[in-house]
């Protein structure tokens, strides 16, 4: 198969070309999930506050007078459409669009969805093979499920903050909020799975999702090593728990990644990288279960002899020996270097203020081909004039009385 980071022809057919999904989530889960469905080829109308739009277009850095960076890494390929969903007008385009929606995603407080109109059991009556993804911070149906879910909170509270970091410091969180990332890509996931189902059976789906369910199942097998001593297991910062050595040394002139995955590429580092055959002699060292145990002996000594060689020396011999290993790069190094040029996995796109504005290109390939950016992250309610036309066949006059109660809001160049 011939393999390419061109994105699929204009026509081709993408995975879920003729799903359509109404996302009326904010902030992170919810929106990752609608851009996940987006990605494979989803219609997704992101419906938005008429003022102020989603929260993240407050959050990051400026890019234009709407969007963000935060904004723009979890919009692409949507389409934003404004509606007040506090007013009757605005759920009422809701239940008037839905027949023609096959999925809704939200991540309302509990209870907030009902109060609105817009329940699983409303919103069910009106489309019966609806699949319906509610996304919540904890149990729904538990005595915490009125409490707002934050991605920091449930870093703490799923005991992954305790996990990460050095031994000697305090509990750490991630360098990007994890568990609303990893909610957004279980929820996709649920939801392809409802699609598949309502395929063979012709019935829709409720889905729910928490923050704290997701959480606890990213803690993966640090959790079930928790569970089975009894206590919560060490941290070890970059090096790994149970293979030694793994993680990352100080070179002579900077950090690199060494992962030693058994006992051969054990042999192979210490006679033909680091030039110790003496280490891999000692029966201390020998394999790695001798290694993990006499750990406090072997990575001070793997240490001072790797720091002995510069990154580029390591890294030659290290390939050349079948080791896996990397540079520690910078963000923006990482960013700009030719290995992600050439995988094709940041695009410029054209901004209608800005000029023009970064957006990552979606992980999935399929048929050797990356899946495309059909649409950057949309300017706020830059669709609602051509999604409530072409969908509901609102004359400009409805649309601006719409407009004039507050209801909508659409571009200045369409009003």
């Amino acid at each position: 198969m011939t393999r390419s980071n061109e994105t699929p022809r204009d026509g081709e057919d993408l995975p879920l070309d003729g799903v359509r999904v109404l996302d009326l989530s904010r902030v992170f889960a919810g929106p990752l999930c609608g851009q996940a469905l987006a990605d494979f080829g989803a219609e997704v109308v992101k419906v938005e506050h008429p003022g102020r739009g989603d929260d993240t277009r407050d959050w990051g850095m400026r890019i234009g007078k709407t969007e963000t960076t935060y904004y723009s890494a979890m919009n692409r390929n949507k389409r934003s459409v404004t509606l007040d969903l506090q007013s009757a007008e605005g759920v009422d385009l809701i239940y008037r669009l839905l027949p023609q929606f096959d999925v809704v995603i939200h991540n309302f407080r509990h209870g907030g969805a009902e109060k609105l109109g817009l329940g699983y059991e409303r919103l069910k009556a009106i489309k019966p093979d609806l699949v319906y993804c509610a996304i919540s911070g904890y149990d729904p149906t538990g005595p915490e499920a009125a409490r707002p879910g934050y991605d920091l909170v449930l870093q703490g509270e799923t005991g992954l903050m305790a996990l990460n970091g050095e031994a000697a410091q305090p509990p750490l969180k991630f360098g990007v909020a994890v568990v609303d990332m990893m909610t957004g890509m279980y929820a996709a996931q649920a939801v392809l799975a409802a699609l598949f189902r309502r395929e063979r059976t012709g019935r829709g789906r409720l889905i729910e999702m928490s923050l704290y369910d997701c959480g606890i199942t990213v803690t993966s097998y640090y959790g079930l090593d928790a569970m089975l001593l009894g206590h919560a297991p060490k941290r070890y910062g970059n090096a790994h728990p149970s293979i030694v050595p793994y993680g990352m040394f100080d070179a002579a002139d900077g950090p690199v990644i060494i992962a030693v995955g058994n006992n051969t590429q054990f042999d192979k580092f210490c006679r033909r990288v680091v030039m110790r055959p003496d280490i891999v002699e000692d029966p201390r060292y020998a394999t790695n279960v001798e290694r993990a145990r006499n750990r406090l002996t072997l990575l001070p000594m793997m240490q001072d002899v790797i720091r002995q060689f510069p990154c580029e020396v390591l890294l030659e011999r290290l390939a050349a020996s079948g080791i896996p290993c990397g540079r520690v790069s910078g963000l923006h190094e990482a960013l700009t270097s030719e290995r992600t040029r050439q995988a094709g996995m940041l695009r410029e796109m054209p901004h209608p203020v800005a000029g023009k504005t970064h957006t990552f290109a979606p992980p999935y390939r399929l048929d050797g081909r990356r899946l495309p950016i059909r649409n950057a992250p949309p300017t706020l309610g830059e669709g609602t004039r051509e999604v409530l036309q072409r969908l509901l066949a609102l004359s400009d006059a409805e649309l601006a009385a719409l407009r004039d109660k507050g209801v909508l809001t659409m571009p200045a160049a369409s009003a």
